[in-house]
Protein backbone atom coordinates (compact mmCIF):
# COMPACT_ATOMS: atom_id res chain seq x y z
CA UNK A 1 0.00 0.00 0.00
CA UNK A 2 2.87 2.38 0.70
CA UNK A 3 6.58 2.83 0.12
CA UNK A 4 6.86 4.98 3.24
CA UNK A 5 7.51 3.91 6.80
CA UNK A 6 8.39 4.84 10.35
CA UNK A 7 11.22 7.21 9.45
CA UNK A 8 9.61 8.99 6.50
CA UNK A 9 8.96 12.71 6.86
CA UNK A 10 5.88 14.74 6.02
CA UNK A 11 7.68 16.32 3.06
CA UNK A 12 8.70 12.90 1.73
CA UNK A 13 5.13 11.54 1.72
CA UNK A 14 4.07 14.62 -0.26
CA UNK A 15 6.83 14.30 -2.87
CA UNK A 16 5.40 14.92 -6.33
CA UNK A 17 1.98 15.99 -5.02
CA UNK A 18 0.48 19.26 -6.20
CA UNK A 19 -2.01 20.47 -3.61
CA UNK A 20 -2.65 23.82 -5.24
CA UNK A 21 -6.37 24.58 -5.12
CA UNK A 22 -6.96 22.41 -2.05
CA UNK A 23 -7.99 23.67 1.38
CA UNK A 24 -6.73 22.12 4.59
CA UNK A 25 -7.52 22.83 8.24
CA UNK A 26 -5.05 21.78 10.94
CA UNK A 27 -5.91 22.31 14.60
CA UNK A 28 -2.82 22.96 16.67
CA UNK A 29 -1.11 23.73 13.39
CA UNK A 30 1.41 26.12 14.88
CA UNK A 31 3.25 23.90 17.37
CA UNK A 32 4.92 20.50 17.44
CA UNK A 33 3.56 17.99 14.94
CA UNK A 34 0.89 20.41 13.79
CA UNK A 35 3.49 22.96 12.78
CA UNK A 36 5.33 20.35 10.71
CA UNK A 37 2.06 19.26 9.07
CA UNK A 38 1.10 22.86 8.25
CA UNK A 39 4.48 23.64 6.73
CA UNK A 40 4.53 20.46 4.63
CA UNK A 41 1.01 20.96 3.27
CA UNK A 42 1.77 24.60 2.50
CA UNK A 43 4.99 23.70 0.68
CA UNK A 44 2.96 21.26 -1.45
CA UNK A 45 0.66 24.13 -2.46
CA UNK A 46 -2.33 23.80 -0.12
CA UNK A 47 -4.05 26.70 1.55
CA UNK A 48 -3.93 25.87 5.26
CA UNK A 49 -6.34 27.22 7.86
CA UNK A 50 -4.91 27.14 11.37
CA UNK A 51 -7.37 27.64 14.24
CA UNK A 52 -5.53 28.94 17.29
CA UNK A 53 -6.36 29.80 20.87
CA UNK A 54 -3.35 32.13 20.90
CA UNK A 55 -3.33 33.77 17.48
CA UNK A 56 -0.28 35.89 18.38
CA UNK A 57 1.81 32.77 19.00
CA UNK A 58 0.51 31.18 15.82
CA UNK A 59 1.47 34.18 13.71
CA UNK A 60 5.00 34.17 15.08
CA UNK A 61 5.41 30.41 14.56
CA UNK A 62 4.06 30.50 11.01
CA UNK A 63 5.81 33.66 9.85
CA UNK A 64 7.04 33.07 6.32
CA UNK A 65 4.90 29.97 5.75
CA UNK A 66 2.97 30.02 2.44
CA UNK A 67 -0.80 30.39 2.22
CA UNK A 68 -1.90 30.20 5.83
CA UNK A 69 -4.99 31.70 7.47
CA UNK A 70 -4.87 31.98 11.26
CA UNK A 71 -8.27 32.20 12.95
CA UNK A 72 -9.26 32.33 16.62
CA UNK A 73 -10.66 29.13 18.11
CA UNK A 74 -10.73 27.63 21.60
CA UNK A 75 -11.62 23.92 21.48
CA UNK A 76 -12.53 24.04 25.18
CA UNK A 77 -15.30 26.58 24.50
CA UNK A 78 -18.33 25.45 22.46
CA UNK A 79 -19.35 29.07 21.86
CA UNK A 80 -15.97 29.63 20.21
CA UNK A 81 -16.43 26.51 18.08
CA UNK A 82 -19.88 27.63 16.94
CA UNK A 83 -18.55 31.10 16.06
CA UNK A 84 -15.67 29.71 14.00
CA UNK A 85 -16.02 30.62 10.34
CA UNK A 86 -13.37 29.36 7.90
CA UNK A 87 -12.89 31.53 4.79
CA UNK A 88 -13.54 28.68 2.34
CA UNK A 89 -16.66 26.87 1.15
CA UNK A 90 -15.04 23.42 0.95
CA UNK A 91 -12.39 21.65 2.98
CA UNK A 92 -10.38 18.88 1.37
CA UNK A 93 -8.44 18.02 4.52
CA UNK A 94 -9.22 18.36 8.23
CA UNK A 95 -6.52 17.23 10.64
CA UNK A 96 -7.71 17.16 14.25
CA UNK A 97 -4.27 17.44 15.79
CA UNK A 98 -4.50 19.82 18.75
CA UNK A 99 -4.37 18.24 22.16
CA UNK A 100 -3.09 18.17 25.72
CA UNK A 101 -1.23 15.52 27.69
CA UNK A 102 -0.99 14.71 31.39
CA UNK A 103 -2.46 17.99 32.62
CA UNK A 104 -3.22 18.52 36.28
CA UNK A 105 -6.93 18.05 36.93
CA UNK A 106 -8.73 20.76 34.98
CA UNK A 107 -12.43 21.32 34.30
CA UNK A 108 -13.84 23.14 31.26
CA UNK A 109 -17.29 23.66 29.80
CA UNK A 110 -19.98 22.00 31.90
CA UNK A 111 -17.45 20.50 34.30
CA UNK A 112 -15.90 18.31 31.61
CA UNK A 113 -12.50 16.75 32.22
CA UNK A 114 -10.06 18.75 30.09
CA UNK A 115 -8.42 15.93 28.09
CA UNK A 116 -11.77 14.48 27.05
CA UNK A 117 -13.15 17.96 26.36
CA UNK A 118 -10.26 19.41 24.36
CA UNK A 119 -8.81 16.35 22.65
CA UNK A 120 -12.17 14.80 21.76
CA UNK A 121 -15.32 16.85 22.38
CA UNK A 122 -13.91 20.05 20.90
CA UNK A 123 -12.95 18.27 17.70
CA UNK A 124 -16.26 16.38 17.59
CA UNK A 125 -18.11 19.71 17.83
CA UNK A 126 -15.83 21.39 15.28
CA UNK A 127 -16.32 18.67 12.65
CA UNK A 128 -20.08 18.84 13.16
CA UNK A 129 -19.93 22.63 12.82
CA UNK A 130 -17.87 22.30 9.63
CA UNK A 131 -20.24 19.74 8.07
CA UNK A 132 -21.36 22.02 5.18
CA UNK A 133 -17.73 22.24 4.04
CA UNK A 134 -17.12 18.48 4.17
CA UNK A 135 -17.77 16.70 0.88
CA UNK A 136 -18.27 12.92 0.78
CA UNK A 137 -15.76 11.36 -1.59
CA UNK A 138 -13.51 14.40 -1.44
CA UNK A 139 -12.85 15.44 2.16
CA UNK A 140 -10.62 13.43 4.46
CA UNK A 141 -10.64 13.90 8.23
CA UNK A 142 -7.62 12.73 10.21
CA UNK A 143 -7.88 12.31 13.97
CA UNK A 144 -4.52 12.26 15.75
CA UNK A 145 -4.68 9.51 18.34
CA UNK A 146 -1.76 7.79 20.10
CA UNK A 147 -0.57 4.48 21.42
CA UNK A 148 -1.46 6.09 24.73
CA UNK A 149 -4.88 4.55 24.08
CA UNK A 150 -3.35 1.28 25.32
CA UNK A 151 -3.89 2.44 28.91
CA UNK A 152 -7.67 2.94 28.81
CA UNK A 153 -10.81 2.42 26.84
CA UNK A 154 -13.81 4.71 27.39
CA UNK A 155 -14.75 5.04 31.04
CA UNK A 156 -18.47 4.92 30.34
CA UNK A 157 -19.52 5.19 33.99
CA UNK A 158 -17.14 8.06 34.80
CA UNK A 159 -15.78 9.75 31.66
CA UNK A 160 -15.02 12.99 33.53
CA UNK A 161 -13.13 11.38 36.42
CA UNK A 162 -15.53 12.62 39.06
CA UNK A 163 -14.63 9.63 41.25
CA UNK A 164 -10.89 10.29 41.30
CA UNK A 165 -8.47 11.75 38.78
CA UNK A 166 -5.53 10.15 37.02
CA UNK A 167 -3.82 12.35 34.43
CA UNK A 168 -2.47 9.42 32.40
CA UNK A 169 -5.77 7.57 32.25
CA UNK A 170 -7.47 10.84 31.31
CA UNK A 171 -5.06 11.27 28.40
CA UNK A 172 -5.44 7.61 27.41
CA UNK A 173 -9.23 7.78 27.36
CA UNK A 174 -9.10 10.84 25.10
CA UNK A 175 -6.81 9.05 22.65
CA UNK A 176 -9.19 6.10 22.49
CA UNK A 177 -11.96 8.63 21.85
CA UNK A 178 -9.94 10.15 18.98
CA UNK A 179 -9.69 6.74 17.35
CA UNK A 180 -13.37 5.86 17.83
CA UNK A 181 -14.40 9.25 16.47
CA UNK A 182 -12.75 8.40 13.14
CA UNK A 183 -14.44 4.99 13.06
CA UNK A 184 -17.93 6.46 13.36
CA UNK A 185 -17.37 9.56 11.24
CA UNK A 186 -16.35 7.26 8.41
CA UNK A 187 -19.65 5.37 8.84
CA UNK A 188 -21.39 8.75 8.51
CA UNK A 189 -19.99 9.13 4.98
CA UNK A 190 -16.88 11.28 5.45
CA UNK A 191 -13.63 9.39 4.93
CA UNK A 192 -11.80 9.45 8.25
CA UNK A 193 -8.69 7.90 9.73
CA UNK A 194 -7.09 7.84 13.16
CA UNK A 195 -3.31 7.95 13.35
CA UNK A 196 -0.61 7.13 15.86
CA UNK A 197 2.23 9.52 14.99
CA UNK A 198 4.84 7.57 16.93
CA UNK A 199 6.90 8.63 19.93
CA UNK A 200 8.08 12.22 19.55
CA UNK A 201 9.19 14.93 21.93
CA UNK A 202 7.26 18.16 21.36
CA UNK A 203 5.68 20.89 23.52
CA UNK A 204 2.89 18.37 24.19
CA UNK A 205 5.03 17.08 27.07
CA UNK A 206 5.38 20.46 28.79
CA UNK A 207 3.57 19.25 31.93
CA UNK A 208 5.93 16.28 32.34
CA UNK A 209 9.13 16.96 34.26
CA UNK A 210 12.55 16.07 32.89
CA UNK A 211 12.96 13.59 35.75
CA UNK A 212 9.72 11.83 34.82
CA UNK A 213 10.68 11.72 31.15
CA UNK A 214 13.96 10.06 32.09
CA UNK A 215 12.10 7.59 34.32
CA UNK A 216 9.64 6.84 31.49
CA UNK A 217 12.56 6.12 29.16
CA UNK A 218 11.68 8.98 26.82
CA UNK A 219 14.96 10.84 27.16
CA UNK A 220 18.45 9.91 28.23
CA UNK A 221 20.06 11.32 31.35
CA UNK A 222 21.71 14.01 29.24
CA UNK A 223 18.40 15.06 27.68
CA UNK A 224 18.54 13.38 24.28
CA UNK A 225 15.51 11.57 22.80
CA UNK A 226 15.59 7.86 23.54
CA UNK A 227 16.22 5.29 20.82
CA UNK A 228 13.10 4.73 18.74
CA UNK A 229 11.81 8.29 19.05
CA UNK A 230 11.03 10.19 15.87
CA UNK A 231 11.75 13.76 14.91
CA UNK A 232 8.68 16.05 14.65
CA UNK A 233 8.98 15.93 10.84
CA UNK A 234 8.86 12.12 10.97
CA UNK A 235 6.03 12.20 13.49
CA UNK A 236 3.99 14.38 11.13
CA UNK A 237 4.30 11.93 8.24
CA UNK A 238 1.49 9.49 9.01
CA UNK A 239 -1.15 12.20 9.47
CA UNK A 240 -0.01 13.90 6.27
CA UNK A 241 -0.06 10.57 4.42
CA UNK A 242 -3.52 9.77 5.79
CA UNK A 243 -4.81 13.10 4.51
CA UNK A 244 -3.43 12.83 0.98
CA UNK A 245 -2.37 9.35 -0.14
CA UNK A 246 -4.20 7.91 -3.16
CA UNK A 247 -3.49 4.47 -1.67
CA UNK A 248 -6.20 5.20 0.92
CA UNK A 249 -8.94 6.27 -1.50
CA UNK A 250 -12.20 4.88 -0.13
CA UNK A 251 -10.48 3.00 2.70
CA UNK A 252 -11.61 4.96 5.74
CA UNK A 253 -12.28 4.05 9.33
CA UNK A 254 -8.75 2.74 9.85
CA UNK A 255 -6.11 3.27 12.52
CA UNK A 256 -2.77 4.08 10.90
CA UNK A 257 0.81 3.93 12.11
CA UNK A 258 4.13 4.45 10.31
CA UNK A 259 2.31 5.28 7.04
CA UNK A 260 0.42 1.98 7.01
CA UNK A 261 -2.69 0.41 8.48
CA UNK A 262 -1.73 -0.65 12.00
CA UNK A 263 -1.81 -4.27 13.01
CA UNK A 264 -3.71 -5.39 16.12
CA UNK A 265 -1.54 -4.78 19.17
CA UNK A 266 -0.22 -8.07 20.49
CA UNK A 267 1.80 -6.58 23.37
CA UNK A 268 1.47 -3.64 25.76
CA UNK A 269 4.64 -2.02 24.41
CA UNK A 270 3.51 1.41 23.25
CA UNK A 271 6.77 1.98 21.37
CA UNK A 272 5.94 -1.03 19.19
CA UNK A 273 2.37 0.23 18.84
CA UNK A 274 -0.47 -1.35 16.96
CA UNK A 275 -4.10 -0.85 17.91
CA UNK A 276 -6.11 -2.28 20.80
CA UNK A 277 -9.60 -3.67 20.02
CA UNK A 278 -11.43 -1.03 22.09
CA UNK A 279 -10.06 1.73 19.83
CA UNK A 280 -11.61 0.33 16.63
CA UNK A 281 -14.84 -1.13 18.02
CA UNK A 282 -17.78 0.15 15.92
CA UNK A 283 -20.25 -0.42 18.76
CA UNK A 284 -18.13 1.66 21.11
CA UNK A 285 -17.68 4.27 18.39
CA UNK A 286 -21.46 4.64 17.95
CA UNK A 287 -21.92 4.85 21.72
CA UNK A 288 -19.25 7.56 21.99
CA UNK A 289 -20.88 9.53 19.18
CA UNK A 290 -24.20 9.40 21.02
CA UNK A 291 -22.55 10.55 24.26
CA UNK A 292 -20.71 13.36 22.47
CA UNK A 293 -23.92 14.56 20.83
CA UNK A 294 -25.65 14.62 24.20
CA UNK A 295 -22.84 16.55 25.89
CA UNK A 296 -22.30 19.13 23.13
CA UNK A 297 -25.85 19.41 21.79
CA UNK A 298 -24.43 18.96 18.28
CA UNK A 299 -25.03 16.18 15.75
CA UNK A 300 -25.69 17.15 12.15
CA UNK A 301 -24.71 13.77 10.68
CA UNK A 302 -27.69 11.70 11.88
Amino acid sequence: MTTFGAWSTADEVLTGMDLRGSNALVTGGYSGLGLEITRALSRAGARVIVPARRTDLARRALLGTGRVDILALDLADLASVRAFSPPVATLDIVIANAGIMAWPETRVGDGWEAHFAINHLGHYALVNHLRPALVPGRTRVVSVSSSGHFLSGLRWEDPHFERGYDRWLAYAQSKTANALFAVHLNRMGIQAHAVHPGSILTPLQRHISREEQVAQGWITADGRPAEGFKTPAQGAATATWAATSPALDGLGGTYLQDCAVAAPATTDDMLVGGVKPWAVDPVGAARLWELSAKLTGMDVFT
